[in-house]
């Protein structure tokens, strides 16, 4: 893959002559013998970082959409029904599931709490889907769902980190940033990488969850507001027409494509290429999110009110995005962390989350697929973790029992559909209390390598050397997933 750490400020005066005879000189020689690689070499990607480019294999997917349900959706609650937690409600877990275990707020002899909800089968599949999820029910056989998914991390900041950016620090690239380094983009007039959100608060973790880490800045995401300008500061300030602002984009990107020249750093091309991008998405932005050319039928399909921020407007605006171009959008959708506080809890604010993003959610499957774009579109819904089968005893001011859970990182469920995942599908089991992934378990670096290799690209090719030493997304782990190939 393309390296752009390889430029001259870590070139030492021995590799400048080691190489000096097959670098500059061929350079040279091939610019008199053929005048159009010269042309080349300038609109090659060392101008433009987010070029498409080719993966390392041709990918079944071109986009990626990550709705991604901040806080930690209960899979007991949506995905996993348990009969035989039902039936041991309100009795203390076995010690041998607990034993040196750590939990964020509960302690090991916390009781068991069983599910109100029922889970109706749907579709030909005949998948087990909550009662609070009708309408992804109503999808059951264009969806796969993962029940076995287990992650590391049981805090939210760090787990966000974590499913992101496969690690649970700072610093390190997003996984929308390794698919826009490694394979590109193909809008023009939008950015690469879009991050969308809704919800009364951002997801903790903050920027660093789509942030670029080590990789040249062009690769980060780009958040978006709601409204005709999506991006602050994107409007000419008073007094400035198109006319003398062009004039300063000309100059600016003049003395820039010079140091770039000089000195070959990257972020000068990020510069660069931010500046065109800007100048460009003026115009592309406004358009972008004005939905009056959006038929009665597609916003009540979505449940949208133009007029007003929701992640059911987020949804439109994903496959709006896509459609232009963008190679990975984002959508954070905030409170999902239901340890069962007053406005947290597993009973009314779960099925006002669920009544949010289920109609928008499966209406953006069915608009992609009835537009023919979900085949080359992966469509991903999943929070950090899941929520422990032990119920968290918090009461109301009037001190009534609240139902909630804790944080739990070793069984949790997400969906996918499109993008080459097989249809209709269920990927691994949990024991019979939904407590640990038994079988086909997916490690989160599984899940980040399965949706790398539905790009065309391998997580373990797909590398950038930093401080001495190649980096990757999936660390030193991770499998593709086959199960969930098509």
């Amino acid at each position: 893959m393309y390296d752009s750490q390889h430029h001259l400020r870590e070139v030492t005066r021995r590799h400048f002559f080691a190489n000096c005879s097959t670098g500059i000189g061929a350079l040279g020689l091939a610019s008199l013998l053929d005048p159009h690689l010269a042309s080349a070499a300038t609109n090659s990607r060392a101008i433009n970082p987010l070029a498409p480019q080719q993966g390392h294999f041709p990918g079944r997917a071109k986009n990626v959409i990550f709705l991604f349900m901040a806080g930690g959706p209960s899979h007991l609650e949506l995905f996993d029904y348990k009969p035989k937690l039902q039936e041991l409600n309100g009795q203390v877990i076995p010690e041998s599931y607990v034993k040196n275990k750590r939990f964020a707020f509960i302690k090991q002899d916390a009781k068991l709490l069983g599910t109100r909800r029922k889970f109706p089968k749907w579709g030909q599949s005949g998948a087990e889907i909550s009662e609070l999820l009708p309408n992804l029910g109503s999808i059951a056989d264009e969806v796969a769902i993962v029940r076995s998914m287990k992650t590391e991390v049981f805090n939210h900041g760090p787990a966000k980190l974590f499913m992101n950016t496969g690690f649970q620090r700072f610093g390190r690239p997003s996984i929308g940033a390794w698919v826009t380094y490694g394979i590109g983009s193909e809008a023009d007039n939008l950015p690469g990488f879009v991050v969308l959100q809704s919800g009364p608060r951002g997801p903790r973790g903050g920027t660093p969850l789509w942030g670029s880490g080590f990789l040249p800045t062009t690769y980060q995401g780009v958040p978006f507001l709601n409204g005709a300008d999506p991006i602050l500061n994107l409007s000419n300030p008073a007094g400035i027409d198109a006319d003398r602002q062009q004039q300063f984009i000309k100059t600016v990107n003049d003395l820039n494509a010079e140091r770039l020249r000089t000195v070959g750093d990257p972020e000068i091309a990020t510069r660069i290429s931010t500046y065109e991008m800007a100048y460009r998405m003026q115009t592309s932005a406004p358009e972008l999110m004005d939905l009056s050319q959006e038929s009665d039928s597609t916003l009540n399909m979505y449940g949208v009110d133009p007029a007003k921020p929701s992640f059911a407007r987020n949804c439109l605006m994903a496959r709006r995005l896509v459609e232009k171009g963008t190679r990975f959008v984002q959508l954070y959708h905030t409170d999902w962390d239901h340890h069962g506080n007053v406005v947290t809890n597993l009973g009314g604010p779960l099925e006002d989350r669920c009544r949010e993003v289920d109609q928008p959610a499966a209406a953006l499957v069915r608009d992609l697929k009835q537009r023919g774009m979900l085949d080359d579109t992966l469509v991903i819904w999943s929070g950090e973790f899941g929520r422990t089968p032990q119920g968290e005893e918090r009461k109301d001011e009037k001190g009534n029992y609240l139902p909630g859970r804790d944080h739990h990182i070793d069984a949790y469920s997400l969906w996918m559909a499109g993008g080459g995942v097989k249809p209709g599908c269920s990927v691994g089991e949990t024991d019979e209390l939904g407590y640990y992934s038994v079988e086909d378990t997916v490690h989160v670096h599984d899940l980040q390598a399965t949706i790398l290799h539905l790009l065309g690209l391998d997580h373990e090719r797909l590398t950038y050397r930093f401080q001495g030493r190649d980096f990757r997304l999936t660390d030193v782990a991770g499998h593709v997933v086959e199960k969930l190939l098509a």
